[in-house]
């Protein structure tokens, strides 16, 4: 799998645009952080208060520098404003296998279909050109909403990880595994992803 961190890949469709996160970019984000810190409800890193957001962005482009994480900006071109944020983590060239998470976007772009488009070209970018053989996610085995959505698009469970993580509030969470492999994509989820998005135009 060839993945080059140097380079400024942009995903885009009629309805998104998905660009390299940038340090200007914390102004689109400021919004939703002050207003909206419900969204990190279940993340292990939460972007919620100004002080926080600063933290999110600094490790996304830790990760990013230390060629362990690709985080971009969404763009929703249908609203005409900047949604969320998404990324690439634990990027395995070598096993030719990487994760994908840190996903959020504004309640009011909940239920659009933003996020299917945005699953769409990413794991289009993923086995199509970057040559990945396995997409791996993870969530909080409590958030539902999370869970629902990724088995939506055809992502196959693997498993629970029993105390997995440390929750920011304090305990620790189990999370759950999830995946689509390299022949999954091109036999079945990214036909049945395009007849999903079709019902959005």
């Amino acid at each position: 799998m060839q993945f080059n961190f140097n380079e400024e890949y942009k995903l885009e469709n009629d309805r998104v645009l998905l660009r390299p996160l940038q340090t200007l970019d914390r102004e689109f984000y400021l919004p939703f952080s002050l207003n909206e810190p419900e969204l990190w409800k279940y993340s292990l890193q939460g972007a919620g208060g100004e002080e926080n957001l600063d933290k999110y962005l600094a490790q996304a482009f830790e990760g990013r520098a230390q060629q362990r994480e690709y985080p971009f900006i969404v763009f929703d071109k249908k609203a005409n404003g900047y949604a969320g944020c998404t990324r690439f983590y634990d990027i395995q060239p070598a096993l030719s296998t990487m994760q994908l998470g840190y996903t959020w976007y504004g309640s009011a772009f909940h239920g659009t279909g933003l996020n299917k488009n945005c699953k769409y070209l990413l794991l289009g970018f993923a086995f199509e050109q970057l040559g990945a053989e396995r997409v791996e996610f993870r969530a909080d085995n409590d958030n539902k909403r999370s869970i629902a959505a990724m088995k939506s698009i055809g992502c196959q469970v693997e498993g629970i990880l029993r105390s997995n993580m440390p929750k920011p509030e304090g305990g620790r969470r189990d999370s759950i595994v999830l995946s689509i492999l390299k022949e999954e994509w091109h036999n079945t989820i990214k036909a049945k992803l395009e007849l999903q998005l079709s019902a959005y135009r």
